[in-house]
């Protein structure tokens, strides 16, 4: 009797300690994100449970691309979801790599009233940006220019601020703005014009990708490549099941399924196939930054990209066989 008693002794300390060492195993991860629309490999690896898998408790931190540069170069943040201006940050000097990249196409589309059918109908208008010297309003003046339009001349490029397009052009305040999803969707409904699908065009932007600082890359590989495992399960089910994430989109964004559903149609298309992108598009999401702030040269890629490790998990997940599970 009293050998049954230690011995239940024993196994309920060994559960204890088990507990204990489960927990102390778990890591805190705090992630910079600017939105969850471009999001979804992220989200949906923390919905479906693939970063605990990694022993990761995954936190998002919403915050605009500017202080999410600045936490993760303070290490404030361990990873942060950016675009644009980590690029900007990059090329500047900041010890910054992507590592992982989800869509390779800028998610905007520029709308006007009703009665502008076409871009050139823009002149001696006023036109919203989210703000001046940001990425939409770098494409937007680009855009203008090849079609013979000047921007600031003929234009009127207003700052607004934030992602606030649709609310400015349904108060008139402005004749056309660059919008993000879901509020092209919206537009749309209210019978404003589509003049223009960035997503559509050859331009490059790399939504929905992963920037560390270079020294956690070289200090802790094993929680990048942790952290890249459960992002890149969280990818490919995204990719792969319609069905299954189009519920995850309208949580995290707080919107219906149907217009949830309209955001994964139209990004589904532009996706990369395994959370990389080749040489030759990391050039092209260059080149426009490069030409904006006049530099002559390109630093090498390999200073602004670092794919290896995504490719390493990509490779191992092939030979275990692993596929999502819907």
């Amino acid at each position: 009797m009293a050998s049954r008693s230690m011995g239940l002794k024993i196994l309920v300390s060994l559960w204890i300690v088990l507990a204990i060492v489960a927990k102390g195993e778990t890591r805190t991860v705090n992630v910079a994100v600017v939105g969850f629309t471009v999001n979804t490999a992220f989200t949906t690896a923390k919905e479906r449970g693939y970063y605990r898998e990694e022993g990761l408790e995954v936190q998002f931190i919403l915050m605009n691309a500017v202080v999410a540069s600045r936490a993760l170069i303070a290490r404030d943040v361990e990873f942060a979801s950016l675009s644009g201006a980590a690029l900007t940050g990059i090329l500047a000097g900041a010890p910054l790599r992507f590592f992982f990249s989800s869509l390779y196409r800028p998610l905007l589309w520029l709308y006007a009233r009703p009665d502008i059918r076409e871009i050139k109908g823009l002149k001696g208008k006023k036109v919203g940006v989210s703000s001046i010297g940001s990425n939409d309003d770098f494409l937007l003046r680009d855009l203008l220019k090849r079609h013979g339009i000047e921007a600031d001349r003929d234009v009127s490029i207003l700052g607004l601020g934030g992602p606030l397009g649709h609310a400015a052009l349904r108060s008139g305040s402005v004749d056309g703005a660059v919008t993000v999803l879901p509020h092209n969707f919206r537009l749309e409904e209210e019978g404003f014009r589509e003049l223009l699908a960035f997503i559509k065009q050859e331009w490059v932007d790399l939504n929905g990708s992963a920037v560390a600082r270079e020294g956690l890359l070289q200090s802790d590989p094993v929680l990048v490549e942790n952290f890249i495992r459960g992002t890149l399960k969280g990818f490919l089910f995204a990719r792969d099941n319609r069905s299954g994430t189009i519920p995850i989109i309208a949580r995290y964004l707080k919107i219906k399924e149907d217009f949830a559903a309209k955001i994964y149609d139209v990004t589904r298309p532009v996706m990369t196939s395994d959370g990389t992108v080749t040489e030759e598009l990391q050039k092209r999401a260059l080149e426009p930054l490069l030409r904006r702030l006049g530099a002559r040269e390109s630093p090498p890629l390999e200073k602004v990209f670092d794919y290896s490790l995504v490719r390493k998990v990509r490779s191992e997940l092939e030979g275990q066989g692993w596929k999502p599970v819907p």
